[in-house]
């Protein structure tokens, strides 16, 4: 189930076949879920979004973006500093980046065999504490080379899978979500599509298309999780990857995960002390972008590189649509995820479906 399904849109755009961020060519999802009912309660797992199948010897131009910084999404860096995403991207728990990573850059020796390069993977996080046994480090290497295996173009599973397992998004149960949407240009047809791991916000925020529905779905119809004295609502994190077959440079890339921050703004994300907010978004449309080497000599086969650009006067548009696409994938998690009890027998419900509709109709009316 998902958004359009309860009749709900989001925006003006079209969508993508598949109104996912596998609409951009070349990009594939894998996810592995790790369900235990314990004790303890295991729920959590891994998400792998890879820009195309040879990203480790054809890197693509990147940019990044940060609305709060309480948690990581490692290899920034590097992405800051050169323009470029060389590895595929991980979504996991807070404890189990550094597995995830690990295996990430196994994953590559598997693929080019070994040698004198190096890897700086990207790995980005949110909290499952409250629904996972998050300090058992049960997210292991097997499941990233399971969740790489299962990578694939076309519909891409949401809610309770994969990284995304034990989130909790403004009071329900949250996960994984995504959307895309495409827009005509002379020249040629251009492709956003969005994944998020939605793991933040407060109820009393959430809004859909502006309307309030996390205060027309209060506590008295559907239960907000009792968390811990210590746990300040709205805590968790969203982590947003955009990617775009539009030929982007660097610094557009950037300006597309910042635009993707606004749209977590506006359905009622406001980036608390301790959620950790980033965005990653990626561009396919320059390619041929040769790997990087320890030959530095001025004399190389290959000197420089051609690029294209999308002219300025384009960049709105694709704001548009990074936007929307980045709005619809929020939602899509939340209507896609289903109620779930784990860790101290806390149960997270679901967003009620009958209740969202009557919602989004009561305030039409």
């Amino acid at each position: 189930m998902r958004a359009r399904d309860l009749g709900v849109v989001v925006g003006e755009h079209p969508t993508g076949p598949h109104n996912a961020i596998t609409d951009v060519a070349g990009v594939r999802v894998g996810h592995a879920t790790i369900q235990q009912a314990g004790p303890p309660a295991v729920h959590t797992g891994v998400t792998v979004v890879e820009p195309h199948r040879n990203i480790w010897n054809e890197p693509v131009f990147a940019g990044a973006h940060r609305l709060n910084g309480s948690g990581e999404l490692t290899g920034l860096e590097w992405i800051r500093e050169s323009g470029e995403l060389t590895t595929a991207v991980a979504l996991t728990n807070t404890h189990s980046v550094g597995v995830v990573r690990d295996a990430l850059v196994d994953a590559q020796v598997q693929a080019r065999g070994d040698g004198l390069y190096w890897s700086l993977p990207v790995v980005g996080e949110t909290y499952d504490g409250l629904l996972n046994d998050i300090n058992g480090h049960h997210v292991r290497a097997e499941h990233v080379h399971a969740a790489l295996a299962a990578a694939s173009s076309g519909p891409v599973a949401e809610g309770n899978v994969g990284g995304g397992t034990g989130m909790i998004c403004h009071g329900f149960k949250g996960g994984i979500g995504t959307a895309s949407r495409i827009t005509d240009t002379a020249a040629g047809r251009y492709t956003v599509g969005v994944l998020v791991q939605a793991n933040h916000g407060r109820r009393e925020r959430l809004r859909v298309n502006g309307i309030p529905v996390g205060e027309l779905i209060g506590p008295d119809l559907v239960p907000v999780p009792e968390m811990p004295r210590e746990y300040e609502p709205g805590s968790g994190s969203i982590v947003v990857i955009v990617a775009t077959d539009a030929p982007l440079l660097p610094h557009q890339c950037t300006r597309l995960a910042q635009r993707s921050a606004l749209a977590v703004s506006r359905l009622g994300g406001t980036g608390e002390q301790y959620s950790g907010d980033l965005m990653l978004a990626f561009a396919t449309g320059n390619r041929g972008i040769p790997p990087y080497a320890w030959d530095d000599d001025p004399d190389t086969a290959r000197p420089e590189v051609p690029l294209r650009m999308v002219a300025p006067q384009l960049m709105t548009r694709l704001f548009d649509l990074t936007i929307e696409a980045t709005e619809e994938a929020i939602v899509n998690a939340l209507v896609a995820a289903t109620t779930l009890t784990g860790r101290d027998g806390r149960t997270v419900h679901a967003l009620d479906h009958s209740l969202f509709r009557k919602a989004l109709a009561q305030e039409d009316r």
